[in-house]
């Protein structure tokens, strides 16, 4: 004997197969079009009641609308693209942490990709971007003239986040690295010092970084010699191994500017296992603002990027402008963090600020 089972109206598809929008509309007895209208919230009203059943049958069969596909409806998957070098430097941790936020506000959810500081791997993550059609993509390239053919092609704005030279054709955002080394040097040039070294980090495309250039112009101004620079990655290893290198140095110098937080922690490191003391025997200031910088022993003065308004920024020149607004470039001031690794006194290990005044460009 055979026996029948039937399903009754109350019954919902199989939990083992995807519930689609043809269930739906069988469930709450409508078309699919109707269900469509609902989800997307038009192209057409749909009446009060009618719209209450479709969205209990959507509860109850626990329907997920495809993204992809209301992406293309709706001609916007409210998604933004990020790409940064290294997710594991607290400051590139604490950008991405702020455009995030920043995206949230606006209501786009972030796609966050790692380069690891190496081009192949930047390529890869822009054509993988492209293809999840992402409403558009914030690069903090490994070259200073990324190639954005990937972007372009398939009509996806980009802003080069962390980007302190102009791209022609792309709204980008930084800061004045010139300008913020340039105050570091001079602050200690005020404490007395003359042979101030520079630990520089390298970048993949070696192109010229603007921190160099403040180091050498506040060196310049002062009427004092260049002292001896070490290049290294930007980051603690990176530092680490500069940071043995000016133990090694026949003059060795009584302070050091170091490019990136990363790579002072790296010097304090060396220095602290060269039985060299921080400040007392060699000054050290690093660059970016990073929270490791204010809990490192002694505390390290720094040149802090105002991380969350750059972020802010970028996503509002994202998603804000309209196609026909001119790309721009704004770069933002700096400012010094001074604690203890200058050689400042700062009573109860609290902080003192100066501020950089350059004005950023709108």
């Amino acid at each position: 004997m055979t026996s029948i089972v039937t399903m009754t109206p109350l019954e919902g598809p199989s939990s083992r197969t995807q519930v689609t929008r043809k269930d739906v509309a069988r469930y709450a007895g409508v078309s699919t079009a109707v269900v469509s209208y609902v989800v997307n919230d038009g192209p057409k009203k749909v009446a009060p009641a009618t719209e209450a059943k479709v969205r209990e049958a959507i509860r109850l069969l626990g329907y997920r609308p495809n993204a992809a596909a209301r992406a293309l409806k709706l001609g916007s998957s409210k998604t933004i693209g990020l790409i940064i070098p290294d997710n594991s430097n607290p400051f590139f941790s604490l950008l991405a942490h702020a455009v995030e936020d920043a995206a949230a506000a606006l209501g786009y959810a972030l796609f966050m990709t790692n380069s690891d500081g190496n081009l192949a791997k930047e390529k890869r993550n822009l054509r993988s971007l492209a293809a999840r059609q992402v409403d558009g993509v914030i690069l903090s390239s490994v070259l200073l003239y990324p190639d954005l053919a990937e972007l372009e092609s398939a009509d996806i704005p980009a802003v080069l986040l962390n980007h302190a030279t102009d791209a022609a054709g792309f709204n980008s955002v930084g800061v004045d690295l010139a300008g913020g080394a340039r105050i570091a040097v001079e602050h200690l040039i005020s404490h007395g010092h003359t042979n101030i070294a520079l630990a520089m980090g390298t970048n993949t495309g070696n192109d010229f970084d603007g921190r160099e250039l403040g180091w050498r112009q506040a060196l310049t101004d002062a009427g004092l010699a260049e002292g001896p620079i070490i290049r290294s990655y930007f980051t603690r290893d990176g530092g680490y191994e500069a940071g043995k290198k000016f133990l090694r140095t026949v003059n060795r110098p009584t302070a050091i500017f170091a490019s990136s937080d990363m790579q002072a922690i790296g010097i304090l490191r060396a220095l602290s296992e060269g039985g060299v003391s921080v400040p007392e025997d060699v000054a050290l200031i690093g660059f970016d603002g990073s929270a490791e910088a204010e809990y490192s022993i002694p505390s390290l003065t720094t040149v802090e990027q105002p991380t969350r308004a750059m972020a802010e920024v970028a996503v509002r020149a994202l998603v804000g402008a309209s196609s026909d607004t001119e790309p721009e470039q704004r770069i933002f001031p700096t400012r010094l963090l001074i604690r203890r690794s200058c050689g400042c006194s700062v009573s109860n290990g609290g902080d003192s600020t100066a501020v950089h005044s350059l004005s950023p460009l709108s």
